[in-house]
């Protein structure tokens, strides 16, 4: 059995997930997704960065921030958007800056997701 308290102990609002998802068995489902998406994503963003190429970058960027919302990933969430909305304003300085916090905390988020799914 999965146990929450790995989530929840780990600064993720399993709570406000429910709020939108409805029930656990669709939580887990859309985690699933989520790390299964951020395996091409998480790739694809650094790609789009290393680029310059800002308006893909953006439009990642705004995925991972939108399902980060949906499953109360709460500070990926909010370094998403924050990237979300410098990259459309073309601050690639802001992106090279702070990128690495977004990597380290999408890393994060996603070894504590599949901890609680036992992967």
């Amino acid at each position: 059995m999965k146990d929450v308290t790995i989530l929840n102990e780990n600064g993720i609002d399993v709570n406000h997930g429910l709020e939108l998802l409805g029930d656990m068995e669709m939580y887990d489902e859309t985690l699933q997704d989520f790390i299964t998406e951020s395996e091409t994503r998480i790739p694809q963003i650094q790609t789009y960065k290393e680029a310059g190429d800002l308006p893909n970058y953006a439009i990642l960027v705004h995925a991972m921030k939108s399902d980060s919302k949906y499953l109360g990933f709460t500070k990926l969430a909010e370094l998403s958007y924050n990237h979300e909305m410098e990259s459309k304003a073309s601050n690639a300085e802001y992106i090279n800056a702070h990128f690495e916090e977004l990597m380290k905390e999408a890393a994060r988020v996603i070894a504590v997701a599949k901890t609680y799914l036992g992967e």
